[in-house]
């Protein structure tokens, strides 16, 4: 009984030993997929869309279409909202 009492401030200072911490995860460069050149049409009908040739893999995104939650810094996507209009526009 002695020794279990010996050995309690020893695992309460084992609580106190400071770990390191997990490097962050790699941040895709800012304009990957080159949204940027697209940045005007937020606020425009999702129409104006279709006479456009969009880089090959891009999503249009409606407010209630299931998309995947891989990270592809590359592919460029445009959510719509619940009005058919363009609400962002960025790389994932």
């Amino acid at each position: 009984m002695k020794a279990l009492l010996l050995l309690l401030p020893v695992c309460a200072l084992a609580g106190c030993v400071e770990t390191e911490a997990p490097a962050p995860a790699p941040q895709p460069e800012a304009d990957s997929c080159h949204a940027a050149q697209f940045r005007g049409l937020v606020g425009q009908p999702r129409a104006v869309l279709d006479s456009m040739k969009l880089p090959q893999a891009t999503r249009v995104i409606g407010p209630r279409d299931a998309v995947t939650m891989d990270l592809r810094p590359d592919r460029l996507n445009f959510e719509i909202d619940g009005q058919a209009v363009i609400a962002k526009i960025g790389c994932y």
